[in-house]
């Protein structure tokens, strides 16, 4: 825990990294502030499933903020395009990349944390088994850290605000075998990036395929994709 607040800002999709990353963060002795970012992403299965998690962890507050970047465009995530199905290539940056996203939502985190008077932000970012994403990287992560000192009346007041990823140097597997030990409930998350109508998992898409890579790993059933191999 921070030396400064007791108080953490978590990012909170509704996914499966963000909520084992939150749990970490409450592991860890801070009291949680959930913030998920409605960004015009094509379902809003995730943020109910966010809910459900924030509630879960016994979150303080929860936060929706909506920013639409499908007015932007430039994701199949905000309905450019349809979403890939059928297999991950490593060698590319998918067109499910959202131009920008983990630099918006960690400034809206920033602001909020700045507010409160938090100074560690946390986000389950993963630099492994993850889909490629640039603004999933340690250095990503490093310079936002400095950016925040640079562009807050409390960094440059002296205060040490930390950006927290607890998951990005752990495969998927991992992930999900740490969150188990600490008593979390996947069946109230949602990954897919193409849901049926009804919520269910497509089963075909990167986030569904790494899922479920990470679950046969770890060795035990995903309680929402068991049928998917």
């Amino acid at each position: 825990m921070s030396a400064a607040s007791s108080k953490a800002v978590v990012l909170l999709s509704g996914g499966l990294d963000s909520y084992t990353a939150a749990a970490l963060a409450r592991e860890a002795g801070f009291d949680l502030y959930a913030l998920t970012v409605k960004y015009g992403q094509r379902h809003g299965h995730e943020i109910l499933a966010a809910r459900k998690v924030a509630e879960a962890l016994g979150a303080k507050a929860h936060r929706e903020l909506g920013v639409d970047l499908a007015t932007l465009g430039g994701s199949a995530l905000l309905g450019d395009g349809e979403v890939p199905k059928g297999g991950l290539n490593d060698n590319a940056i998918p067109s499910t990349y959202v131009p920008a996203r983990n630099t918006v939502m960690l400034a809206l985190a920033l602001a909020w944390a700045e507010v409160l008077g938090a100074y560690d932000i946390f986000i389950g970012v993963n630099a492994l088994d993850y889909s490629g994403y640039p603004d999933c990287r340690p250095e990503f992560i490093q310079a936002f850290e400095r950016t925040a000192q640079l562009a807050t009346k409390a960094g440059v007041e002296g205060k040490q605000f930390r950006i927290q990823a607890p998951l990005i140097a752990m495969t998927k597997a991992q992930i999900i075998q740490r969150g188990l030990a600490l008593g979390i409930d996947y069946g109230l998350t949602h990954s897919c990036y193409d849901p049926l109508p009804q919520g269910t998992p497509c089963g075909e898409c990167d986030s569904c395929i790494l899922r479920a890579r990470g679950f046969q790993e770890a060795g035990v059933k995903d309680p929402l994709v068991a049928h998917v191999v």
